[in-house]
């Protein structure tokens, strides 16, 4: 069988660019895959809280499929994943019980950390329970714990993520406003107190974002992805009060944590 000069030369740059593409690039997106790390560190916004079908062994860490960061293992097949998030954690229990797993092979770090030092469920029961007034002082008590207290907490964690992962590209997500303002809404709670949680929520991710920033870390936004989807929306991505199971209350939904988290992280890392 014959076949032209023309298309011999055609054939041969085919296939020399083929190997080249081989041994240049597609095998260094290989190595680069294989060789890549992702722990996954924080409270229940990260584990999955809210999210349901929590895996048994993770107890009351609350640990989850569905959950942000395993969805984004998941994606994306990092050759380890560790996941220590856990439920109720703060910056203590962090620092404590999940860095374990942090090397100097570490290539992503995600976490959330912060609202549980700020006293996020005390701040929501007082809401939930009594008046507006008292409901806005607690509001700014924690918004006075965050300005004197919770910064030096969030430098003690970054600090140590950094110093047993220095190569890692680590995304710190915020946290979602929980109130779609002049909504239809059946929570019990007036306007003045929605908005009041709306504002400290602001204010915790703002000094969060300070902090990360001052470490060379990534702040991650997840304000522009729920919005539209709080609570008292017509699609809300966060659970309300929960008489009957009361720790998933104000913690976003399986849709939150595909939909308002996992995108964010992956335009993030």
């Amino acid at each position: 069988m014959s076949i032209s000069l023309s298309r011999f030369a055609a054939l041969t740059s085919s296939l020399l660019l083929a190997a080249t593409a081989a041994l240049f690039g597609a095998g260094q997106a290989s190595a680069a895959q294989a060789d890549f790390g992702y722990v996954a560190l924080g409270d229940s916004y990260s584990s999955g809280l809210g999210a349901g079908n929590y895996d048994g062994a993770s107890g009351n860490c609350k640990r989850t499929t569905r959950a942000y960061p395993a969805l984004w293992a998941a994606a994306h097949s990092p050759q380890t994943f560790a996941f220590t998030a856990c439920s109720g954690a703060r910056t203590g229990d962090v620092l404590s019980g999940q860095l374990g797993p942090l090397n100097s092979g570490t290539d992503l770090v995600s976490i959330t950390i912060g609202g549980n030092d700020a006293g996020f469920s005390d701040v929501m029961t007082t809401c939930v329970l009594q008046s507006e007034s008292t409901c806005v002082n607690r509001v700014n008590q924690a918004k006075a714990y965050v300005d004197s207290t919770l910064p030096a907490q969030l430098d003690q964690v970054y600090n140590a993520i950094d110093s047993r992962a220095p190569a890692a590209r680590v995304v710190v997500l915020g946290y979602p406003r929980f109130y779609k303002l002049n909504g239809t809404c059946t929570t019990g709670l007036t306007e003045g107190e929605r908005a009041a949680i709306n504002g400290a929520a602001d204010h915790l991710n703002a000094a969060i974002a300070k902090r990360a920033a001052n470490h060379g870390f990534t702040f991650a936004s997840v304000a522009g992805s729920f919005t539209g989807h709080e609570i008292c929306s017509g699609s809300p991505w966060l659970h309300s009060v929960n008489w009957l199971n009361i720790a998933e209350s104000y913690h976003p939904t399986a849709a939150g944590q595909s939909g308002g988290y996992l995108p964010v992280l992956t335009n993030a890392a």
